[in-house]
């Protein structure tokens, strides 16, 4: 029976609500997928059966996973990293086969369901563990590089899996023939397409690409993908294997980037709707009579891997809380699970009910991740008694040159947009430190003679040894929200007055920063797009004197505390001589003289100073009128002359 568009509606409506509601809770959408499949499905609200044509489209969302995986193999990224892939990850994988094998020998399973079961839990979560990473600022990280390293051999080894669990469930006579006519066929597969297919791949995508047609490209992206996918299901192997195959050839290609933007809608469509139709064929009925399996699978997914993984980790000499740190972020299951589990379905090599318990435990093991990882900085420090010595020995490295620096700035990440603007504070003479989670480029700059140091900027102890009672300013100069929140909690518990500038991508996130109580936050889309003009008008012959007007009053317009800074500057006039105007920031203490009173009457306008911003917590920051009220705690960030700047503090604080 194929399915009615009254379900289709009501499928697309319950994953854009359930999809919503993850990623505000900061959740993988994976995880709203698998929820909307588990309350719609036949086994529990009832609201969509069981269709098969259903099935059959989720397949394809495999195929393009298996694909986009193909264009991200990378054998030089396999060579940088060979030791901890090919070492840890063939361990880990490795180790939890055989300990799955051991459990399933003493339940009385066969070997087979021990095998494929081992491959399925052994899996890890790549789409999660990585953004998790990326979200904490932590893919360059000792724990991030091991988890990334056992990622990538883990998608390796899919692939091996692919192949075996399709014949594992014929009989034992029959079994090695099978297995040594599949590697066969792979063997045979991958001479021809990775020789012939090189040769064409190239001038067939170029000869494609010089018609200029989008839709061409498309569709011969298409013909390739399926059609080599199609050629391996012929030789009796997998559609997703062809698939990884035809990404791994085209991403020998100058299209690679361009062929990965096109086929991202088909994937995380088709894919979204493959994790659907796993969550509805999880029998609660099942689940409610195994129930003690499932805490099993979970058992040995959680705890059981997490420390599998941390003790291996130590054995390839990471220090105890990387190692458990590593094993908290990819000790879950993965989708490529819910993929081997499709296939062990489909030649009936697992029973049921070991079937439905073990998609109920990855499930569980993925929604617990987050969570995990969240807290897991106060887990370590519990279970590595070490990692308090790391962390004083790091605090002390820190504090050492951070006790040099008085009146600095404090540089939140020191990647391309930290160095650019270490350059130019260098240039004025500005003292700056800098703190980085990237050892090699902070080997780097040390050596260069920087002011940088390893340390998480989201960590109190961190921000406070990098001299955060004596800085003049703090700049978040990578482009992540969370880690820039959890700064701006800090500064304002401890130096509410400090200015922080910070950097995002677009401007999504501005309103929920400047509420947190960031002084000012630039957007990189913003600025770009202003260089962009600069250059289109200068182009069209435009005066320059007109474009670098035209841009501040952009800018004026954009950024609240540059409005009217301009005024009366001309862009030929040297005023180097004269005394210029600054922004200077005042916090106002409980005990402050001008708390309690309307702006108007302290009269600040007779020093010839201008307020130009009001910061206050859970507002935003706003340029008041005369009849504002100044509350304890406000920020002013106020406009004028030295002299009357120290003039202005003394009236704001003591009321002279």
């Amino acid at each position: 029976m194929s399915i009615q568009l009254s379900s289709l509606l009501l499928l697309l409506a319950a994953a854009v609500l359930t999809v919503v509601l993850c990623r505000h809770l900061k959740l993988p959408a994976m995880l709203g997928y698998l929820l909307v499949g588990l309350l719609i499905g036949p086994h529990a609200l009832g609201f969509i059966a069981s269709s098969n044509e259903a099935t059959h489209l989720a397949e394809y969302g495999v195929v393009f996973l298996m694909f986009t995986l193909g264009l991200e193999f990378n054998l030089a990224r396999l060579n940088a990293m060979r030791h901890i892939v090919f070492g840890l990850g063939l361990m880990q994988v490795m180790a939890m086969l055989l300990t799955t094998m051991l459990i399933c020998f003493w339940a009385g399973l066969d070997w087979k369901v021990g095998l494929a079961l081992g491959g399925v839990l052994s899996m890890s979560s790549t789409a999660m563990a990585s953004k998790l990473l990326a979200d904490r600022n932590e893919l360059h990280s000792p724990h991030g590089q091991n988890a990334i390293g056992i990622l990538l051999f883990q998608d390796l080894a899919v692939v091996p899996f692919l192949i075996m669990i399709p014949v594992l469930g014929l009989p034992g006579s029959e079994l090695l023939v099978a297995l040594g006519l599949a590697a066969l066929k792979i063997i045979v597969v991958l001479m021809v397409l990775l020789y012939f297919g090189q040769k064409l791949m190239r001038p067939w995508f170029n000869m494609v690409a010089r018609q200029h047609s989008s839709e061409l490209f498309m569709l011969n992206l298409l013909l390739v993908t399926l059609g080599i996918a199609w050629m391996t299901e012929l030789a009796g192997l997998s559609l997703a294997l062809g698939a990884f195959l035809a990404g791994m050839l085209i991403a020998e290609t100058d299209f690679r980037y361009q062929v990965e933007d096109d086929v991202r809608p088909f994937r995380d469509l088709l894919l979204g709707l493959f994790f659907v139709t796993v969550g509805m064929n999880l029998d609660y009925s099942v689940l409610l009579a195994q129930w003690w399996r499932v805490l099993l699978v979970l058992a040995l997914l959680g705890p059981g891997k997490i420390l599998m993984i941390a003790a291996l980790s130590r054995l390839f000499g990471s220090t105890p809380g990387s190692a458990w740190r590593t094993g908290f972020t990819i000790g879950q299951g993965g989708e490529f699970a819910f993929v081997m589990l499709a296939l062990a379905s489909k030649s009936a090599l697992l029973p049921e009910d070991i079937l439905q318990t073990t998609v109920a435990g990855i499930v569980l093991s993925m929604l617990i991740t987050p969570f995990l990882i969240q807290h897991s900085d106060k887990l370590v420090l519990r279970l590595a008694r070490s990692e308090w010595m790391n962390l004083a020995a790091s605090l002390h490295q820190v504090a050492v040159l951070g006790m040099q620096q008085h009146g600095h700035v404090i540089l939140c990440g020191y990647g391309r947009s930290g160095q650019s603007l270490a350059r130019i504070l260098n240039q004025e003479g500005i003292d700056f430190f800098a703190l980085d989670l990237d050892p090699d480029m902070v080997r780097e700059a040390s050596a260069a003679g920087d002011s940088v140091v390893y340390g998480d900027a989201a960590k109190r102890e961190v921000l406070i040894a990098a001299g955060l009672m004596r800085a003049s300013a703090i700049v978040v100069t990578y482009s992540e929200t969370h880690s820039a929140m959890r700064i701006l909690e800090i500064v304002h518990a401890i130096r509410p007055e400090l200015p922080i500038v910070i950097r995002t991508q677009d401007d999504t996130d501005i309103d929920q920063l400047k509420n947190a109580g960031a002084t000012e936050v630039v957007a990189e889309i913003m600025e770009g797009s202003l260089m962009l003009a600069s250059h289109t008008l200068m182009l069209l012959g435009v005066p320059l004197n007109k474009v670098v007007h035209r841009v501040r009053e952009v800018r004026e317009a954009r950024y609240q505390l540059l409005r009217g800074f301009y005024r009366g500057v001309s862009e030929d006039a040297d005023d180097s001589d004269r005394p210029q105007p600054r922004l200077h920031t005042i916090y106002l203490s409980n005990d402050a003289a001008a708390v309690g009173q309307h702006l108007g009457e302290l009269k600040l306008e007779n020093l010839h100073i201008e307020v130009r911003s009001v910061r206050r917590r859970n507002m935003l920051p706003t340029q008041p009128d005369a009849s504002f009220e100044l509350q304890a705690g406000d920020t002013l960030v106020i406009l004028g002359e030295s002299d009357n700047l120290a003039a202005a503090e003394i009236r704001l604080l003591q009321g002279h």
